[in-house]
């Protein structure tokens, strides 16, 4: 029996060095050795043609020395551009940019695969088949992309000058011994039995089963955690809640925060920073966020700085990779079963560099859509810094004078 098996490994180990010359004899010689019925294993095992393996034969047959050109003085086929003159120009047609939104193209709302490439230039009259079109598109240039994120949209005017005014700001409130929060909601996700992104070791083949269908469990919804940074101490702190996102569940957060961390982290502290989003719960906006800061300047006693980032760059607050990227990666490829799976991963993360995060589950319930009216903006004890007043303020206790 022909081992084809060695013959394909030993034809793989070659095959890149080999010239189509080479390739042919190879496969003749191989084909020789195994005797009857040599051509017909050699083919199966290296996918080559008998032809060429038959004219091999005959090459070294008739040619002891095996000199001369690789093929015969005109042999091959000619390239599909130079047997089909249009052919490069319709295939770019197709493959621009454009070509999705543009209702006089053949390929308007499908994707570019060389299966339909080959569909479309065929409709336009040439003789292609899905090989040769995959062939084609490599040979000009063109690979499959993903879709990468770069694209902050439009650059506000003065957000360099904000990034800077936060950074001063931050680093006077450190110095100080004064503490320095970054806070934003961690995107919503739904409890029960669904899917994760991610994977986790598990005995083979005993993956942990999850729900097909990634629709909200009624009884169990969906959480929406809500992070605390602080900035100094590079120690978290993540409010779990169960209800709406608001800005009341938002400062209540904070509120949590000081109770849990920041009374004992700075017990001198009269002043605290915060850095937030421009949008969300907190965002700049949002007059009800302003109204629970005033609550809890009063409760507090102390004055709260605020610092938004500019629209566009919810990406460079510092929570954002520095605490809810490990957090991610804490729990990916776990399903979130319930909130307690939940507390308990988000409290499980830490770094290398030192990072410690507590997570506590919030049950209370948040009001959506309450009004709040000019007559309690202006009860509040807020001073609006000039540059941006409209991104940076202070909320001080009505107990104190506006600083």
């Amino acid at each position: 029996m022909i081992d084809e098996v060695s013959i394909r490994a030993r034809y793989e180990a070659q095959s890149h060095t080999m010239d189509e010359k080479s390739r042919r004899l190879f496969v003749a010689a191989e084909s020789r050795a195994a005797g009857r019925g040599g051509p017909s294993a050699v083919a199966r095992a290296t996918r080559i043609a008998r032809s060429t393996i038959y004219r091999g034969l005959r090459d070294i047959d008739e040619s002891p020395d095996i000199v001369g050109n690789v093929r015969r003085k005109g042999g091959g086929a000619k390239l599909l551009s130079v047997r089909d003159t249009t052919l490069v120009d319709d295939a770019l047609i197709l493959l621009e940019p454009a070509t999705l939104g543009d209702p006089m193209r053949p390929l308007r709302w499908t994707s570019k695969s060389p299966a339909k490439l080959a569909v479309a230039l065929c409709s336009m009259g040439h003789k292609v088949s899905e090989s040769s079109v995959r062939r084609l598109i490599k040979r000009l240039g063109f690979r499959r992309q993903f879709n990468r994120k770069t694209l902050e949209g439009g650059n506000h005017l003065d957000r360099d000058a904000q990034f800077e005014h936060i950074s001063a700001t931050a680093i006077e409130f450190m110095k100080a011994g004064q503490p320095v929060l970054s806070v934003d909601t961690k995107k919503k996700e739904l409890i029960g039995k669904f899917k994760n992104p991610g994977s986790e070791y598990l005995p083979t083949g005993k993956p942990v089963a999850v729900n097909v269908h990634d629709f909200m469990d009624k009884d169990l919804g969906k959480i929406a955690p809500y992070g605390i940074y602080d900035v100094y101490g590079n120690v978290g702190f993540v409010n779990v809640g169960i209800n709406h996102d608001t800005a009341e569940f938002a400062v209540n957060a904070i509120r949590r925060w000081h109770a849990a961390m920041g009374r004992e982290r700075y017990p001198d502290a009269n002043r605290l920073m915060i850095t937030a989003d421009g949008g969300g719960s907190n965002g700049s906006r949002v007059r009800l966020w302003k109204v629970e800061l005033q609550k809890l300047a009063d409760e507090l006693g102390i004055d709260i700085v605020v610092c938004h980032y500019p629209p566009g760059t919810s990406k460079w607050n510092k929570i954002e990779h520095r605490m809810f990227c490990h957090i991610t990666q804490n729990w990916r490829g776990k399903p979130l079963t319930d909130h307690m799976t939940v507390v308990e991963l988000i409290g499980a993360t830490t770094t290398t560099t030192g990072l410690t995060i507590r997570c506590e589950l919030d049950e209370n319930i948040y009001e959506k859509g309450v009004k709040v009216s000019d007559e309690e903006m202006q009860n509040l004890n807020i001073t609006r810094n000039e540059f941006h007043p409209d991104w940076n303020y202070a909320i001080s206790s009505r107990s104190l004078p506006a600083t």
